[in-house]
This record gives C-alpha cells, structure tokens and sequence, in this order.
C-alpha cells in the first residue's frame, strides 16, 4: 500500500477507536493499539518511515506530559508514602520479570533487562483517566495514586537510560542542553506565554515541541534516550501549568487529537498474533511475572498508607500502558528483543491495562468525598497504622 492509502487507512482506525472508547468507557490508547494490532495482521502492513517518525516524537510527548500530570506539592508532602509505593512497585516486578525471562525463558540479559523495565511500568495515563473520570483525583488516595505511580514511572525511565546508554561525546551537550531546559524553560515561558500566549498559531505549544525536538536530536547524537530528560521537564513545568490550565488542555488536544494515536498504533501494528498463539504459555508466564510481585508488594504498603482503600491502590498500581510500550519499542527499535518477545511483552501490557484496572472499578471504586481537606494530617486509623 502506498503511505497516503496508509495514512487512510490508519485515520479511519484512530477515528473508529475513539468512537469506541467513548462508548465502551476504555482508555482510547488501549484501543488504538489494538487497532493496530488488527491492522498490522489483517492488511500485513509494515510501519513506514513517517509513522516511525511521528510514533518516536509521540512517545517523548507522552513522557513530557505525563511528568507535567504530577503534583510536585503533593510528592513532597507525601514522599513516604509516594517513594515506598512507588519503588517497590518497580523493583518487585522488574527483579522477578528479569529473572524469570534470563533463567526461565533463556533470554540474553539485555532482552531480560527490557522485559524487566517493560513490565515493572505503572500506567499513569490509566490512573490518571481513572481518578479524573471518578473525580478521586482531588481526594486524597487519588493524590498519593498520582504521586506513587510518579515514582515508580522515574523509576523505569531512569533504568532504561541507566541501562542502555552507550554515550558519545555528544552526550555532553546532551546533559547541558537537559539541565538548561529544566532549569531555564519554566521561567522563559512566563514571560513567552505572557507575550505570545493565547493565539491562534499557539506559539506556546510550539515553544514544547522545539524544547522536545532538540532533546531528541541530541539524545540521539549521543546515543542515549530523551525520555528520562523529557520526564524531568515535564516535572519542572507542572507547576507553572497550574497557573496555564488553558494552555495544558491545549496541549493535550493537539497531542491526543493527533500523535499519541500514531504512537499506539505504531506499537500494535509491530504485534505478531501468530507469534502470540504459538507463545501462550510464555505469556502467562510473563503476566504473572508483572502482577503477582506487584499485587504482593504494593498491598502491605497500600494497606499502611491508603487504607482502607488499599485493593484499589494495588490494583491501579498493577496497570501498565505508556510507558511499557515506550520500554518495548526501544527494545525493538534497538534490535535488542525480536519481534516475537516485542509482541508477548505488549499484550502482557495491554492485559495489564484491563484486568486490574475493571476489577478496581467493579469492586473497589472508593467513595468520593467532596470536601475533604487534602492538607489536613491523616489520622492513625486512617493510615492502617
């Protein structure tokens, strides 16, 4: 097929897949990588050069964001809570995935480490459209939902570059470009929003994306990942865009209107279902590997600090989507996994999107209070302790 038939084909499945998220009440990023997952296998589509591109750009957008989604104010003042939760909430997944897949599935150790880093993910585009769509997002255990699943995404993103880069000298300019955008684009874009802001052309958004783009590009010269500097600037830009909400949703139309969906579709059209059938039994095996070190971990805690909502905290802290996607395509994009072990790991992610987060809303779906004092200490009893 040539790339506009392509291109047809594909903006008539993000418009489908929106259609039915809307009317079976899923995540829309579930769908659209599903949609690619149909896609890629009925029409035996490759991914060509402009959906590679757009898809790439899309993830780093995606990190940006979810790092601007945290509540920098609650992270500090819940930090026990938010760093216990949130690191065993990787460690336990990732020690067990890693292990399992080296000893169990003769996996090397580099296509362990991706299984490990892919499934130890938290999905904060699932809490976070969980906790909005139910208001719990201004209560309490939504707040230290948002700030658990935080650390546990840093987490990852700092292991996949931790464990992956393999610099050149560009990664000099690459850090410096890194620490002068975090450090100087929160106070350039006061005044830029101010003096440019609330037009037509959005020059704000387009202030991110060359922010985002230069990253990119450097990262790349210097062979590393722009993910985990993107995750940090979107950190370092919550807090101004607590005071542009206008400009925050803006962002999120242009992104989930346009290219986050290439970004899951990209990821589910590199789904083999042939290699699914002949691997069941390794991925079973790999979903247990992600939930039962998670449920098993996460719960005492949740129990200590979220109670007495704490199978919904676990179970929430059990989803994964974005970033075990991300984790995944630069495994396969590396050529460090196959295409075989690509596809185990996203259906283990998608699986994990679904099962923990429905049996969270059926059966564990706290109450919201609407004027609860989200200062206020927590009492003892409340704790669990």
């Amino acid at each position: 097929m040539s790339d506009i038939a392509v291109a047809a084909l594909l903006a008539g499945t993000v418009l489908l897949a929106s259609t039915i998220s809307v009317e079976l009440g899923l995540s829309v990023a579930l769908i659209e990588l599903l949609g690619g997952v149909i896609a890629g296998n009925a029409f035996h589509l490759d991914v060509p050069g402009w959906l590679s591109f757009l898809g790439s750009f899309a993830g780093i957008l995606l990190t940006f964001q979810a790092g601007a989604e945290v509540d920098v104010v609650q992270l500090r003042r819940e930090w026990r809570a938010s760093l216990s939760i949130g690191l065993v909430s990787f460690f336990a997944p990732f020690l067990t995935v890693a292990l399992l897949a080296y000893y169990g599935l003769d996996w090397s150790r580099r296509q362990a480490e991706i299984g490990g880093l892919a499934l130890s993910t938290t999905s904060l585009a699932v809490v976070y459209a969980v906790l909005v769509e139910t208001g719990l997002n201004r209560e309490l255990v939504g707040k230290r939902l948002m700030s658990a699943t935080s650390v546990t995404d840093i987490a990852t993103v700092a292991g996949l570059t931790i464990l992956f880069v393999k610099p050149t000298l560009w990664i000099v300019p690459f850090a410096l470009a890194s620490f002068a955008l975090i450090a100087g684009l929160p106070r350039i874009a006061t005044w830029f929003f101010a003096r440019y802001g609330n037009r037509v052309i959005e020059p704000e958004i387009k202030l991110v994306f060359a922010a985002l783009f230069l990253l990119m590009w450097l990262g790349s010269r210097a062979n590393s990942q722009a993910a985990l500097p993107a995750f940090v600037l979107g950190l370092a830009m919550s807090s101004f865009y607590v005071s542009y909400r206008a400009e925050q949703n803006r962002m999120r139309v242009v992104s989930f209107a346009f290219l986050t969906p290439f970004f899951f579709l990209k990821g589910g059209m590199s789904v083999s279902t042939a290699a699914l059938w002949a691997n069941l039994g390794i991925l079973g095996v790999l979903f247990a590997g992600k939930m039962v070190p998670k449920l098993a971990g996460v719960y005492p805690l949740a129990r200590k600090y979220t109670a007495p909502h704490a199978g919904f905290t676990t179970l929430l802290m059990s989803t994964g989507l974005t970033f075990g996607t991300i984790t995944s395509l630069y495994g396969l994009n590396a050529h460090i996994i196959d295409r075989t072990q690509f596809s185990l790991l996203i259906s283990v992610v998608v699986l994990s999107a679904i099962v923990p987060t429905a049996i969270a809303q059926r059966f564990y779906q706290p109450e919201r209070q609407e004027h609860r004092d989200l200062t206020a200490p927590v009492p003892p009893a409340a704790r669990g302790g």
